[in-house]
């Protein structure tokens, strides 16, 4: 999400303090961690931190513990504008990187501009609210700190065509940093769509995953909830939606709902537990269901299976069918567990998020979950 900028001058002060307190915790633990230079790819960069992809679980945990103590404090973590330098379209300009994935323009023809990096996705830097397996919310706030100064120390090969985002933010590829951060565990992949990710990405994600470096350290959710919006933000009537990102491949999964949500109250994707007889039995059901004839009919045994069985764990549609088909096979399939068919277990989360308007982000006025 784009940073609103501030002028507050003691802001200023207060996070050029930090960002100097925040290196020299940070090179400390890269002076102690094994490094991770081999097969990585280097073009252009300077050495990295080793530390996220290195360190024993213990050690994470006690060092993120230690620099959350540093990071809470601040109320605008770009305020001081830390310059970087990126190679964008052939160009070196100068760049101020507010997380792991985007950046501001502060020189040249694209001066002012914002840039979000696609291909990949860091967690929420504005606060601990992400949280999953044994990590706390902090400790996944520090891994998203930490992967913002792994993108400001870095010399980046960056290129755009110029399109933008729905935030209206320039789309830019850095295809080093992208697997990079990825490879460390920094990052995961993320499209946002049906399509899977970069295949290098995707390759580098499933060794950061087998390695549990970073983000993977204390577990690997199915999807990682990466956008929260409460059922008062729709304001067009288009529906609201929270954004799901499979770790598997980087696809992206819109889950519909109409909840309405208290600041700085944890939403979680929760996991179903049901058996593969469970799965068959319902399968079988809606290959007969004449209600859903038209949506299943396109569908092999195996496909619908799948389909079946993603919903059941994860109570939505997938992209097996399509997608002018998958609210209304949703909403039929909810009407099946309602009835008890996917029986009555009592689900697990899986990745959570904190509930933060994006208003209460930033500022004097953050929401009191993020001081």
């Amino acid at each position: 999400m784009p940073s609103p900028e501030t002028s507050v001058e003691g802001a200023r002060a207060s996070d050029r303090r930090h960002a100097t307190s925040m290196r020299v915790q940070a090179e400390a633990w890269e002076s102690t961690a094994m490094h991770m230079d081999d097969h990585r790819p280097r073009r252009r960069t300077r050495p990295g931190l080793g530390l996220l992809a290195c360190l024993p679980a213990m050690a994470l945990v006690t060092a993120a513990a230690s620099a959350a103590l540093g990071l809470l404090g601040s109320p605008h973590a770009d305020a001081g504008e830390p310059r970087s330098k990126v190679i964008l379209n052939g160009k070196l300009v100068q760049v101020t990187f507010n997380d792991g994935d985007s950046f501001r323009v502060l020189a040249g023809d694209m001066q002012g501009a914002k840039a979000r990096l696609s291909g990949y996705n860091t967690l929420e830097s504005y606060g601990p609210v992400h949280q999953w397996g044994t990590w706390t919310e902090k400790e996944l706030y520090v891994m998203a700190k930490m992967a913002t100064y792994h993108a400001r120390k870095g010399v980046w090969e960056c290129e755009t065509d110029g399109a933008t985002d729905t935030y209206g933010r320039m789309l830019v590829w850095c295809p080093d940093l992208a697997e990079d951060l990825v490879r460390r565990g920094m990052a995961h992949v993320l499209t946002v769509g049906d399509e899977p990710g970069d295949p290098k990405l995707v390759e580098a994600q499933r060794e950061a995953i087998e390695a549990r470096r970073g983000l993977w350290s204390h577990g690997v959710p199915d999807f990682i909830l990466t956008s929260l919006h409460s059922a008062e933000e729709d304001s067009d009537g288009s529906g609201t939606y929270n954004r799901l990102v499979s770790t598997e491949d980087g696809h992206s999964v819109k889950w519909k709902h109409q909840n309405r949500y208290v600041e700085c109250s944890k939403v979680c994707h929760m996991i179903h537990d049901v058996d593969a007889a469970t799965i068959d039995e319902v399968a079988k059901a809606l290959r007969e269901d004449s209600a859903v004839a038209t949506i299943v009919e396109p569908l092999d045994d195996q496909a619908l299976r799948k389909v079946v069985s993603d919903f059941a764990r994860f109570r939505h549609v997938d992209r097996e069918v399509a997608k002018d088909d998958r609210d209304a096979l949703t909403r039929h399939l909810q009407g099946y567990a309602a009835a008890g068919r996917f029986g009555n277990g009592q689900p697990e989360p899986g990745a959570c998020m904190v509930h933060i308007d994006f208003k209460r982000r930033f500022g004097t006025g953050r929401a009191a979950c993020l001081k």
